[in-house]
């Protein structure tokens, strides 16, 4: 039996600072400590297709802040792939999927606290895995109940826990991110990925504008096109459900899309005390063209950890020599034109505003 993680709004973390306003040591927490240990041991037991230690990283000049990181080995050595030709393709169990691991693979099962006010009915679990082909640190997956053979269309139970993860997270270095069908999402099993990555990132307190004030809908303004959300610890459930609601709104509208969770200021923070408070969660979501059996990019993949500024690279020449402009570049081929995108952003107001 997988060990078991019983969780409840008391164990959200809220006094979370910007990286570089923590003292040195974060103290972790239960859910950091299960996650790293549990991710540790299965490293050091050659669960992994490789052995992944501190990545070479570097920052590149600009105002974007890009984190770039050199990991070839997973360029080259994870799995391939699955082919994908629709946003809504249907769960294949002939396909690999998640109930295919080695269960020595698995982490631990999440479950929230049935006595909690905000337990989602029907209940359901969360089974953390390690990615045996991690980016970072910490690397897992977070996967809603795989006997349930859910295609990788987010629902609301996934969205809000990964929220929740992000929340029960004493370190912000923590970020949980989703890629759908068609925005490179490599399995059509339902799954988000969370790890750790040690950089601050601008996407935690770049500025947004107000949409739609009675759902926390914003778009993001001087980064790459999207939209955001923002959430802590007493407005989970709301934020998750609005979220949803955007979201349902692409997969119908065939929008391929990825999401970013990462620990962030209020969009409307107005101090510099309030810019550096990390208490509650970003959730940056970004419509963008669809990529399907489309040749991959050789020095990255534009993906959920891309848009966000963190930039795996898969070989040490574009590491190297990659500038914020060029990778800039890249990632605007992979976005929706300006007027499409202000079409979606009125489509996705009005939406928002009828329900």
């Amino acid at each position: 039996m997988p060990l078991q993680f019983v969780y409840s709004l008391q164990d959200f973390v809220t006094d979370v600072c910007q990286r570089d306003r923590n003292p040195p040591m974060v103290t972790p927490s239960k859910f950091d400590t299960i996650i790293k240990t549990g991710w540790t041991d299965r490293m050091k037991r050659g669960l992994f297709r490789y052995h992944l230690g501190e990545l070479q990283t570097r920052i590149l000049p600009g105002p974007l802040g890009f984190v770039a990181q050199l990991n070839i080995q997973r360029g080259t050595e994870r799995r391939k792939p699955q082919e994908i030709l629709s946003i809504q393709q249907k769960f294949n169990a002939k396909q690999f999927n998640f109930n295919k691991i080695n269960p020595d693979e698995i982490v631990c099962e999440m479950v929230r606290d049935s006595g909690d006010s905000a337990q989602l009915t029907p209940p359901s679990r969360m089974v953390v895995l390690v990615n045996v082909s991690p980016l970072e640190f910490g690397h897992c997956l977070f996967v809603p109940d795989p006997s349930r053979c859910l295609p990788q269309i987010i629902t609301r139970f996934a969205i809000q826990v990964g929220i929740e993860s992000v929340l029960l997270s004493s370190d912000p270095a923590f970020r949980v991110g989703f890629n759908s069908l068609g925005a490179f999402a490599s399995v059509n099993h339902l799954h988000l990925h969370g790890y750790y990555l040690d950089h601050e990132l601008k996407i935690e307190s770049v500025p947004a504008k107000l949409l739609v004030p009675a759902k926390g809908f914003h778009r993001l303004l001087n980064f790459p096109p999207g939209f955001l959300f923002y959430a802590e610890a007493e407005d989970v459930e709301e934020v998750s459900k609005a979220i949803c609601h955007v979201t349902d709104f692409l997969v119908a509208k065939n929008i391929a899309h990825n999401i970013f969770l990462t620990r962030g200021c209020s969009p409307e923070s107005q101090s510099e005390e309030d810019s550096c408070s990390r208490k509650g969660v970003r959730i940056a979501v970004w419509p963008r063209l669809s990529c399907f059996g489309a040749k991959e990019e050789s020095a990255f993949n534009v993906a959920l950890c891309e848009l966000a500024g963190h930039l795996p690279f898969k070989n040490k020449k574009d590491y190297e020599l990659t500038t914020e402009k060029g990778v800039t570049d890249i990632i605007q081929k992979y976005l929706l034109p300006e007027d499409e995108f202000s079409r979606l952003e009125q489509q996705l107001i009005d939406h928002l505003l009828g329900l």
